[in-house]
């Protein structure tokens, strides 16, 4: 597949996602789900005007670009001039509600003197490999290019094609010569072309482009349906597509913005609405699991990819989800994504398709488990109910117990009580361990920035954090429901467990201060294997409030961050000599100094980190993971449910409830 890094805008609708360039070119294409599977490695579109070669339009050095969305909606506009004709496409792509269609409209203005004759090409590649070869049948007004699996067509909407070649179009395309008897064959790329005919001066023309993506079944089948969706009124369609989605930013404006007064407040309003507008793009309406960002690597260049669900970044996308009442795709994160996830043992793997399958892993992150169970809890403290939690209560109970081992194995803290214990398994699990120089029952944790194994001040401050949300979910549940009425050995049971994790909490904080500080600089380190700094380090303050922002060892550790991590243009770094992607500042962690000083009341400082990740936005207010400190702009993975989440988070403290 062609290396497409930066997405630069961001289509979709409940099962399908699209991402395009700044000029229009059509990226990627994901369809059943926002994960899996992608479709296309490339899709040219041009024109031949008069005798001309043919001009890309996402790629000429006459074309001059201006690319919008229309306001608050995922309906995305590129104006396209060629200056050398004076010809100008308007290309608005967006894709319709309830059907699984990307319509592609392009309207054609000439702004010339003289007639312009116009023909319309695309040239389109699937991917395709010897497991499933994919080959390319024309229809009636476009092609339909298939594998065993699937098919991926496209039509015009009142247009028949006027020629077509299936092989061989790498050679003929660029002088617009495309010209082929066969109407069926063997190939991955194949090209139609489209007579717009003479555009007079000033005149304009229309041309709807539909991509279709389903199963490959029945020939007659796929042809009744292309039929159906050509009767459909695109027009209609349009107008209803930007009306639901401005409805939508307006029913989930959950902080209830007003309509801002300066150019500041416009940048920040935008941001927020885009925030609205991305995560159902993100999320898997049936099962709850919620993608990192749309996918930016699918040859795992330069990292493992992004189009997976992690439940460490659903879990902070689920409460940006909650201030925007959002509540139902946050309950159904948890209540089925999360049970559906869940090890036979009680822990959470590193990452999944959200269809709820186990994604290619590399390591195993202990934080990942504890901040479903921290997770659970604040989700209730949105919703107030009780039956939620009572739904998620084996599952946080599952996960609890597997954290209270792990936690005894690594840090060595008395916590679990005595069980029946299975002493020959045990004696053979003991034997096994020690043939093999094994010192631990469970795998050593990578933190998370998924780079380094050991014991991490991160990963321990979330489950310090996560058995403080299951004592509050058992004092919920006790207090507000007959949950453990009559049931005098549950409420022993359940006694006994919250004494337990309080002593636990106890020792995870003793074991932090006696190992993960160093009395040399008076601050607290990342881990127990070097002294670099690390953004992450904030966890310990917010979210997961193991100690009081304004304690003297938490401040020395901001004061030495600021001195080690804050770049020049005010971004800051994840952790020292971070090599990644040359180690740019990421939005998040800016996010992340900005609640610590509004945890600690310092305003002006909170706004001096605030505004980095405001100015930095890409053009179409989406937040990447990494800002290029050179330019100031968006340099990896645009569109980054994390660092949206984080911005949201941020605005409920400046402008919601505390």
């Amino acid at each position: 597949m062609e290396e497409k890094y930066l997405n630069e805008a961001i289509i979709g609708n409940k099962n399908m996602i699209a991402t395009l360039t700044s000029k229009g070119e059509l990226q990627r294409l994901y369809f059943p789900n926002k994960d899996n599977r992608q479709y296309i490695n490339f899709f040219h579109t041009g024109v031949k005007i008069n005798e001309s070669d043919l001009i890309y339009l996402h790629d000429d050095i006459n074309n001059v670009y201006k690319q919008y969305y229309e306001a608050d909606t995922n309906i995305i506009n590129t104006e396209i001039t060629n200056t050398y004709f004076n010809l100008t496409t308007v290309q608005t792509d967006y894709v319709l509600l309830k059907e699984n269609v990307l319509v592609k409209r392009y309207v054609f203005l000439n702004e010339s003197k003289i007639d312009l004759n116009v023909s319309f090409y695309i040239h389109s590649e699937l991917l395709s490999d010897q497991n499933n070869l994919v080959g390319c049948k024309i229809i009636d007004g476009g092609m339909m290019q298939y594998a065993h699996d699937f098919t991926v067509s496209t039509f015009a909407k009142g247009h028949e094609i006027n020629k077509h070649q299936i092989n061989g179009s790498y050679n003929t395309i660029k002088r617009g010569e495309i010209n082929d008897k066969d109407y069926i064959g063997m190939t991955k790329d194949s090209s139609i072309c489209y007579d717009i005919g003479t555009i007079k001066p000033q005149e304009k023309k229309v041309l709807e482009i539909c991509i279709t993506v389903g199963e490959n079944k029945n020939i007659s089948e796929i042809e009744d349906e292309i039929d159906r969706i050509k009767r459909i009124d695109l027009n209609k369609e349009y107008t209803n597509t930007k009306s639901y989605w401005r409805k939508y930013v307006k029913a989930h404006n959950g902080l209830d913005l007003k309509e801002p007064k300066n150019s500041y407040d416009e940048k920040i309003y935008e941001i927020y609405k885009r925030s609205i507008l991305l995560f159902p793009l993100l999320t898997n309406q049936e099962t709850g699991g919620i993608i990192a960002s749309p996918e930016i690597d699918e040859n795992f260049t330069k990292c493992g990819r992004y189009a997976y669900c992690w439940p460490r970044d659903a879990v902070f996308i689920t409460r940006a989800l909650d201030i925007l009442k959002m509540e139902k795709d946050a309950d159904k994160f948890y209540r089925n994504f999360c049970k559906k996830t869940q090890s036979k043992n009680g822990m959470w793997e590193q990452r999944f398709f959200t269809d709820g399958k186990l994604a290619p892993c590399w390591g195993y992150q202990v934080d990942e488990t504890a901040s479903v169970i921290y997770g659970v809890y604040e989700h209730y403290k949105y919703t107030k109910s009780e039956k939620f939690l009572k739904d998620c209560l084996h599952m946080c109970e599952k996960a609890t117990d597997f954290l209270e081992k792990y936690v005894k194995d690594w840090l060595g803290l008395e916590g679990i009580e005595e069980r029946e214990k299975d002493v020959v398994k045990e004696e053979i699990e003991e034997e096994t361990r020690e043939r093999l120089g094994m010192k631990h029952k469970y795998h050593v944790s990578y933190d998370l920035w998924e780079m380094h194994e050991g014991i991490h001040l991160y990963s321990l401050a979330s489950i310090y954090a996560a058995f403080e949300n299951m004592i509050n979910i058992y004092k919920a549940l006790g207090k507000n429901v007959s949950e453990f009425e009559n049931n005098r050995l549950k409420e022993e049971k359940i006694n006994k467990t919250k004494k337990r994790l309080e002593k636990l909490q106890l020792g995870i904080k003793e074991y932090i201060n006696n190992n993960l500080y160093d009395k040399d600089s008076n601050s607290y380190l990342r881990n127990t294997e070097d002294k670099k700094m690390d953004i992450s380090m904030i966890g310990a303050v917010t979210p997961f409030n193991v100690f009081k922002p304004k304690e003297k060892k938490i401040v020395n550790a901001v004061e030495k961050i600021n001195l080690t991590l804050r770049t020049y243009t005010g971004g800051y770094q994840r952790f020292e000599q971070d090599h990644y992607m040359n180690g740019n500042p990421w939005p998040i962690a800016n996010l992340w100094m900005t609640l610590y000083y509004l945890e600690t009341g310092e305003k002006r400082k909170a706004k001096e980190t605030f505004d980095f990740v405001v100015k930095t936005a890409g053009r179409h207010s989406l937040l990447g993971e990494q800002i290029d400190n050179n330019t100031l702009k968006p340099c990896w993975v645009l569109g980054l449910g994390w660092s949206h989440a984080m911005f949201i988070i941020v605005l409920e403290k400046l402008y919601g409830k505390s």
